[in-house]
Formats: structure tokens, C-alpha cells, sequence
């Protein structure tokens, strides 16, 4: 994968960037959802069509880089980079994503957000699983540490919860709540690495532009699958309706679903962001170690118990981030180390 233009430094800083707008899509994007439910919304296609409507706002940073590269570059600056073989792999995945969403919010719409980490631990094992296969990712002791202790840390929180099922959804709804959850996890786990799949096959450079070009065209993708379910079980209609009857009131209402979209969208890009400068498994990871955070918000927002197994988890959880990071450093002090031999060696047998 080649990074037009990217120094390792610079990498870095984006990487550091992108995990910061993570953090903001996967702690409040499962808060600001379950709030839309538990204070009266009710419809689970409008609910998922919510995750991707954002994708306008992607339009702002691209036409900020194109009056960049124009500035740098003058008239014959191109307006996109994206190719029609890039546009139809970014839109098929941008469909699956929008069927990932409506799974999700179905369950959403079930389960208490310390539940819905449960989905987030088996998405960490099903990317991991996913990237093995599909871009050939190589393990390392410090990565599978990783991902067992996440894993188990998330998986914990999921399991553990018990009497925790929402008043008025009844025994059946929530189990199949709990698999469609399982579901979107082990779907989402195949996306993840389908979309490094893409930087892998471009046959071009990936540049800032060319991320974000893809990301909008998933997320259109979502959007528009979404949109035909909301037009078939007539959500559209249903809005001012549920704005009126919700409990707190229809300004917050309408300011709920702005701000769920907003939120959302920072999940977006932050994930392929940090597949860009990194990898899906690196991505799966992060959604894991912020799991802890999001059980610490559900508790202060929610009320929701913090039990000891939610404590186990959150060091679990941090134990498996350190790990993780410790094996990347030994990485890339060992690539550091063997760059010199190989100019060395390059220059001995240039002077022969």
C-alpha cells in the first residue's frame, strides 16, 4: 500500500488524529442511539439510516485538500482520484455496511448499551479472523496477546449482564436482539478488512483525498439502502409524529438526530482512517480498548450497574491496548535496525 506523500512522522500524527475521531463515533455513537430509544424512538431503518446520513460533511475536508492541491498544483489539479473500479468495490461495501446497520440497530433497539460491547468484542475476533484471510495480515505474539485479551475483557461485559434486558422488550426479543447483534459483528469483521483490501488492490497511491473519496461513496451506499427501507416500511412519514410524542420533547428530538448523524459520521472516518495509516486489525483493536470507556459513560448517563466483571474487563482491556502497542514498537525498531544492513550491504555490492 503506498501512501502518497506520507512520512512515517506524519503517519503518526494522522494515525493519532483518526483514533481521536474514533473515540468520539464509538463512545457516543451506542449512547446518543440508545438515547433515541429508550426516550420514545421507535423506528430501527430511520435509526440506521442515521449511522451514514453524515456522509456530506465528508464534502468539507475534501474541498479543503482540492483548493490545497490547487493552490500547490494550479489549474490542472484534479478533482477526484477515485476510478470506476474503486467507486463500484467502495459501493458494494457501502451496501453490506448499510445491512450491518440496520442489524445493528435492531439490536440497539433490544439490548442496553453494556450489552452491545458484546458486538463490539466479537468484531475484534471476526477482523482479526478476516484480515488473516483476506489481506494476509501476520500475526505476532504481542497482536494475538491482543486480541485474546480484548476479546475475553469485551466479551465479559456482554456475558455477564445479567437482568439487564429493558422494560417492555420481552425474553425472545432480546435473544434475537443478542444474535442480530452477533451478526453485525461477524459481518462488520469482514468489511473491515475488505476496505484495506481496496488500499491494497488501488494500483495507485492512497492519498488523504482518495480515503475520504472512498469512505463518502460507502457511506452514500448505506445511506441509500437505508433510504429504500425507510420508503418501504414508511419512516419518512412516521418523523413529525414520533418528534411530537418523544419524551423529551421535539426541539431535543430533532437535535438528538442531528447530532446521532454527526457522531456517527466521526466513527466513519475515523475508522478508515486508521486503516489507512495502520490496519483493520489495528481499527478492530481500538473499537475494543474504548470499549471500557463507553460501559464508564453508560453508567454516568444511563445509570447502569459497574459491576466487578465491567472493572476485570476495563484492565483486560488496557492490559491487551499496551500489548498491542508494545508489539508494534518491536516492529518498527526492528524494520529501523535493518534498514542500515540493507544500505550497507546495497552499497558494498555497488562498489563491486
Amino acid at each position: 500500500m503506498e501512501h502518497k506523500g506520507l512520512s512515517t512522522n506524519m503517519r503518526r500524527i494522522l494515525l493519532l488524529i483518526n483514533c481521536l475521531i474514533l473515540a468520539v463515533g464509538i463512545c457516543g455513537g451506542p449512547l446518543i442511539m440508545r438515547l433515541y430509544y429508550v426516550e420514545g424512538g421507535s423506528r430501527v431503518w430511520f435509526s440506521s439510516w442515521l449511522q451514514t446520513a453524515g456522509w456530506p460533511l465528508t464534502l468539507i475536508p475534501l474541498a479543503l485538500l482540492y483548493f490545497y492541491r490547487r493552490k500547490i498544483e494550479g489549474s490542472n489539479t484534479k478533482f477526484y482520484f477515485m476510478t470506476p473500479r474503486i467507486f463500484i468495490a467502495s459501493f458494494v461495501i457501502g451496501v453490506v455496511t448499510g445491512l450491518d446497520d440496520f442489524l445493528y440497530s435492531w439490536g440497539g433497539s433490544k439490548l442496553p448499551v453494556s450489552t452491545s460491547s458484546l458486538l463490539l468484542a466479537a468484531q475484534l475476533a471476526f477482523t482479526a479472523v478476516g484480515a488473516f484471510f483476506i489481506v494476509k495480515l501476520k500475526f505476532t505474539p504481542y497482536s494475538i496477546n491482543a486480541v485474546i485479551l480484548l476479546t475475553v475483557g469485551a466479551v465479559l461485559l456482554g456475558i455477564r449482564s445479567n437482568g439487564d434486558r429493558p422494560e417492555g422488550v420481552t425474553s425472545k426479543a432480546y435473544i434475537l436482539g443478542f444474535m442480530m447483534t452477533l451478526l453485525a459483528a461477524a459481518l462488520y469483521g469482514v468489511i473491515l478488512p475488505c476496505i484495506e483490501l481496496i488500499y491494497l488492490k488501488a494500483k495507485q497511491a492512497i492519498s488523504a483525498t482518495l480515503v475520504l473519496e472512498i469512505q463518502m461513496v460507502m457511506c452514500l451506499a448505506a445511506t441509500t439502502f437505508c433510504t429504500t427501507g425507510m420508503i418501504v416500511n414508511n419512516d419518512f412519514q412516521a418523523i413529525s409524529r414520533e418528534a411530537k410524542q418523544f419524551n423529551l420533547g421535539e426541539i431535543r428530538y430533532y437535535t438528538v438526530i442531528v447530532w446521532t448523524a454527526i457522531i456517527w459520521q466521526c466513527f466513519f472516518v475515523g475508522i478508515i482512517g486508521v486503516i489507512y495509516c495502520s490496519s483493520s486489525l489495528m481499527s478492530g483493536v481500538m473499537i475494543a480498548v474504548l470499549l471500557p470507556v463507553t460501559e464508564v459513560l453508560a453508567v454516568v448517563f444511563y445509570r447502569e450497574k459497574f459491576s466487578g466483571e465491567k472493572g476485570l474487563a476495563l484492565f483486560l482491556s488496557l492490559w491487551g491496548f499496551a500489548s498491542y502497542f508494545y508489539g508494534e514498537f518491536r516492529q518498527t525498531k526492528k524494520k529501523k535496525n535493518k534498514s542500515p544492513e540493507i544500505e550497507t550491504t546495497t552499497m558494498h555490492t555497488e562498489s563491486v
